[in-house]
Order: structure tokens, then sequence, then C-alpha cells
């Protein structure tokens, strides 16, 4: 008979937490469920992890490690290409993160909400560098006029959020019909409305004063 590696049963063990954290929260969930979906005693549990908490935090790490930023998005940021080359990559890291993993976005908010003391510094150290790198990006292009006038911060906010809460809200106003047919479709869209809400267009005709002052200059 062969016997589970110690890594194997500790990875299962994170799994299921992490399924059961993610539908019922922290505190409704025991280690009992957590041993029991695992197939392992609540004593194998606390051989691998000194408290409840601890596995909570090694699940929600598992399933961050999922989500990366593509090499095409971070040498944009870095080389502050153009918003219209960036921000739909931006945000379609956002929306197949937001279609691709709810278990992870139901951690996160398990996190803020129930240990929302502790989950400060977690995800200081997991969201900081790149939420820094893209706040810099967009106020870099805010202060060369390529964005809207904004707070950068608070512009990565909204774009965070109008791609999480987006299909809930539009779920409330249509009954039941998908917010959009496909994945690209979803990109597509919130890009086109981030790209025309705050890239400034190049106007079709000057102004009046533009016109004015061409007139007197000539």
């Amino acid at each position: 008979m062969l016997v589970p590696k110690s890594s194997d049963v500790k990875n299962r063990i994170v799994h299921s937490a992490g399924n059961l954290f993610a539908r019922q929260g922290y505190h409704g969930t025991s280690t009992r469920e957590i041993a029991s979906l695992a197939v392992v005693s609540e004593n194998t549990i606390f051989r691998h992890f000194e408290h409840k908490e601890d596995v909570f935090w090694s699940a929600l790490r598992m399933h961050l490690a999922t989500v990366k930023l593509s090499r095409d998005l971070l040498d944009g940021i870095a080389q502050c290409d153009s918003p219209e080359v960036v921000l739909p990559k931006l945000l379609k890291l956002l929306s197949e993160t937001a279609r691709a993993k709810p278990e992870l976005l139901r951690l996160i908010a398990v996190a803020l909400i129930e240990l929302h003391e502790k989950s400060t510094e977690f995800f200081q150290e997991h969201f900081s560098r790149a939420l820094s790198a893209i706040n810099e990006y967009l106020s870099i292009n805010i202060e060369n006029g390529k964005i809207s006038d904004s707070e950068s911060s608070m512009l990565i906010s909204a774009m965070i959020g109008s791609v999480l809460i987006h299909p809930g809200i539009y779920s409330l106003i249509d009954g039941n019909k998908p917010t959009y047919s496909s994945s690209l479709e979803a990109e597509r869209a919130y890009s086109k409305f981030w790209s025309d809400l705050i890239v400034p267009r190049a106007s079709a005709y000057p102004s009046r004063n533009a016109q004015t002052t061409d007139a007197y200059s000539g």
C-alpha cells in the first residue's frame, strides 16, 4: 500500500480548505469539515498547520499563485507604452480573473471581512508591488495628458470594481441573462468603456477659440 507523500496530503488539505472557506466563510468553516473533505484526520491538519488561520492563508496564497501579470503587460507598464496598448491587457487580466477564478475572489472577500486586521499585511505582501507599478504608470500618463486628469489610485479602484462588480449589477437589471456571450466580448467591452472614458480623443473639428487664434495668427 502506497503512503501519500506529506506534500500531497498538505496540498489536499489546502485545496479542500479553499473550497470550504470560499463557500462558507472563515468562521463558518471548521477544521473537522476540512479534514472530512480532505479525507484526513483533524490531527493530520495540525501536524501541517499550527492554527486554522494558517490553513486559510495557505489556501488564499495557493489561489493567488495562479494569477500572473503577463510579460507583455509588465513590459508595457515598465516601458510606459500608450494607454491604448496597456489598458486592454490590464482589463483582460481583471476580466479573466473575475470569470475564471470565483473562489479566489470569494477568499479575498472573506479575508477582508472576517480577517480584516491581518489581511492588510497579507495583501501588502502580495498586491502592493503590482498595484504601485500600475499606479505609477497611470500617474505618468495623466501628467503627460495621455489619460484624462484624475486621481490614479481612484482610477485603479474604479477599474477593478467595474470588472468585478458589473456582472452582478447587470444580473439585477436584466435577470439571469449573461452579461457578455464570451470572455473576449467582455474584455473588448471593458477596454472600450475605459478607453473612451479616460483616453482623450482629438476633436474631429477645431474649437471656435482655436479657429479664432489661427485666424489672428495668420
